[in-house]
């Protein structure tokens, strides 16, 4: 039997099926996508969550024309699969294959494209300003989580929308709490009414007829506050808190308990809240805000994985998975070896230093299983602090605690640390406090793209002034760096790859590194035709490794240098090898421009050293996702083989030139 789900192609033919069609279309969306996030993994909980919400929004709205500004966007699955990419969505988050998030370049469906969270309600205010000024009619519609409520960028925008547009739809995805069945019946009637044209005509009759007596604005003030509280009062009664955390994007995020006072008091009118998976009132609530004259915000309750139960009990886990047996909801990954992740280890070693030193605390910023921080949060709460989604302040709150004596260590994904730069360089560097930031995901994510990619960090820290900047090669070096930050009075920021480690025993005491000092790796044997020195930085030393291998198999004489800091660089050993070698290969999992090579080759040229210089690192573009980090690591040349190839011509450059050079003497 054919499924209304393969019938649609655009949200057109969406529009083509009747409300109870429609309600049968949500359970096919949901088995489509537990069967294929099963093969790919992805974002199911948060997907599984908004179906009908999604089907709703395109039952009364005509994308593209009208748009839709996911926040994060890793909940716009269902999106896609309504807008002509089912299939193609086999693919998704592998190889060549569609994007997890919202892209402008995969469909015109897709407005705006977004992965950090606290982005929609700007940019759509942006889009909605430009529209008035254009003179156009579409409607522009931002979908946002409620944890993007604890970011300081949506409340900045909130505080706009009043002054800069008469028409914005804000729907605010609630998925920390859910409906009391006892009392749902309550929110379904608030709905009715303040949604009824009769009530809506009355209210505003009621306004003007206050407005003919004295001090009239000040009743309808008076009024107005009342309603809010009336309202809000029956919300909360509406309204019954889950006890378990939702998931790492929400975890420490606080949505309302259905009280609009935020949001009124903003200017905004407000809906809700009201049952995010009940799609008749969804879209009867839709097409009240697209005709409403005023900005509006809708709340709606979903429940993250709804329709799977694995994915209910298990929703950090089912936020963002891997491959998964749809009976069991276990992993299908098969793990080949017992090495921990960079994460683990870093979990580990905070409990330990916490326990030996009362000044250190963790803090992150709303991803406490992503960084491994809960294992702290587990075994000393009180030495914990989730933030929520605000990276700006945790750099700052760390600074605050920096002054009274404390060592905080800031957990945060490098690609997320970009949004607290100023407070890196106007609060912590210029005032030496000593704040560590662990930044995780340095490197790639594969699966996730350019939004999640960790290649930025090393360019925009080595420009600060009173920072050390670290990069381990395997993990008892990152708890040696990690022992040593902690004794440091000057900020510090450690990168470090995802997933597993190098499977190197961490010994019992961490040892203390000399600051800026590398590590000789292999000297020269004085053997063979050149002399060729690998400066290798973080998770690149084994392709360094096998590069030199390669190399010296050839008949060449090879030294590798595992470079341990990239601020301060080891400046006198860089400079002997330099000054001794044929040529000189940096290698980092960092974009060239700016990076560590960057920093190599500034320092040499300084010294008038002129060596030629190798760098292997990412180009000068926005890395794709893919299936796989070697994926891309083939595709862009950081691997062994395109390395050994760039010396070869290197080295036969400097043969011909000379050649050339002695001719010309000749």
């Amino acid at each position: 039997m054919s499924r209304y789900l393969d019938m649609i192609d655009s949200p057109s033919h969406l529009k083509k099926l009747t409300i109870e069609q429609r309600i049968v279309l949500a359970n096919e969306i949901r088995q489509e996508l537990i069967t294929k996030l099963s093969k790919t993994g992805g974002h199911l909980g948060p997907n599984l969550g908004v179906v009908e919400l999604t089907i709703a929004l395109h039952s009364v709205f005509n994308t593209p024309t009208d748009k839709f500004i996911w926040d994060v966007s890793h909940q716009s699955y269902v999106h896609k699969l309504l807008t002509g990419r089912k299939n193609l969505f086999h693919t998704i988050r592998t190889t060549g294959g569609l994007s997890g998030f919202a892209s402008r370049a995969e469909s015109e469906h897709d407005c705006y494209g977004a992965g950090h969270a606290g982005t929609a309600v700007s940019a759509a205010l942006g889009i909605a300003a430009a529209r008035d000024r254009l003179g156009t009619n579409e409607n522009v519609v931002c979908i946002v989580g409620d944890a993007a409520l604890t970011n300081g960028i949506s409340y900045e925008a909130l505080n706009n929308i009043v002054t800069t547009t008469k028409r914005f739809i804000l729907v605010l995805n609630d998925n920390e709490f859910s409906i009391a069945k006892n009392v749902g019946a309550i929110a379904n009637h608030l709905h009715k009414l303040i949604t009824n044209p009769r009530y809506n005509k009355f209210q505003k009759d009621f306004i003007n007829f206050l407005r003919k007596f004295s001090k009239g604005d000040l009743a309808v003030k008076l009024s107005h506050k009342a309603e809010v509280l009336i309202k809000g009062a029956v919300a909360s009664v509406a309204l019954d808190k889950q006890e378990k955390k939702i998931d790492e994007e929400s975890e420490g995020g606080k949505g309302g308990y259905g009280s609009s006072l935020i949001f009124e008091e903003l200017g905004l009118r407000y809906i809700g809240p009201i049952d995010g998976h009940d799609l008749p009132l969804l879209i009867s609530t839709f097409e009240f805000a697209k005709a409403c004259e005023e900005p509006i915000v809708v709340h709606v309750l979903t429940q993250k994985g709804h329709g799977y139960d694995i994915a209910l009990k298990q929703p950090e886990k089912f936020h963002g998975t891997g491959p998964y047996d749809i009976q069991t909801g276990n992993s299908t990954e098969v793990k080949t070896t017992n090495i921990p992740s960079y994460q683990d280890v870093f979990g580990e070693t905070m409990v330990k230093l916490c326990r030996r030193d009362s000044t250190i605390v963790g803090i992150t910023a709303a991803m406490p299983s992503g960084t491994g921080l809960k294992a702290l949060e587990k075994a000393m709460p009180d030495r914990f602090f989730d933030v929520g989604i605000a990276e700006e302040h945790a750099a700052l709150f760390a600074a605050g605690m920096a002054t009274m004596g404390f060592h905080p260590v800031c957990a945060i994904y490098s690609t997320f640390l970009q949004r607290a730069f100023d407070c890196i360089l106007h609060d912590i560097a210029l005032q030496n406090l000593p704040v560590i930031f662990c930044m995780d995901r340095a490197g790639l994510s594969a699966n996730d793209g350019p939004t999640h990619h960790g290649l930025f960090d090393i360019a925009y820290l080595r420009c600060i002034p009173n920072l050390i900047g670290m990069a381990p090669s395997n993990e008892d070096q990152f708890v040696d760096m990690l022992f040593t930050a902690t004794l440091q009075k000057l900020p510090v920021c450690i990168r470090y790859p995802r997933g597993s480690a190098e499977g190197v025993p961490i010994k019992e005491n961490p040892a203390v590194l000399e600051i800026g000092k590398s590590r000789i790796v292999k000297g020269f044997n004085n053997k063979g035709n050149y002399r060729i020195t690998f400066v290798s930085l973080g998770n690149m030393l084994k392709i360094a490794t096998q590069s030199a291998i390669q190399l010296e198999s050839e008949g060449n004489d090879c030294s590798i240098i595992d470079a341990l800091f990239f601020k301060p660089i080891d400046e006198g050993t860089i400079e002997y090898y330099a000054r001794n070698s044929d040529v000189l290969v940096t290698l980092e999992d960092h974009v060239l421009a700016g990076g560590f090579g960057s920093a190599v080759l500034e320092f040499l040229s300084e010294k008038q050293i002129a060596v030629p210089v190798v760098r292997i690192g990412w180009p000068d573009k926005f890395i794709e996702h893919a299936t796989t980090v070697e994926d891309l690591r083939q595709k862009y040349g950081l691997t062994s083989s395109h390395t050994v190839q760039l010396v070869k011509e290197t080295l036969e450059q400097k043969v011909y030139k000379k050649a050339t050079k002695e001719l010309a003497i000749i």
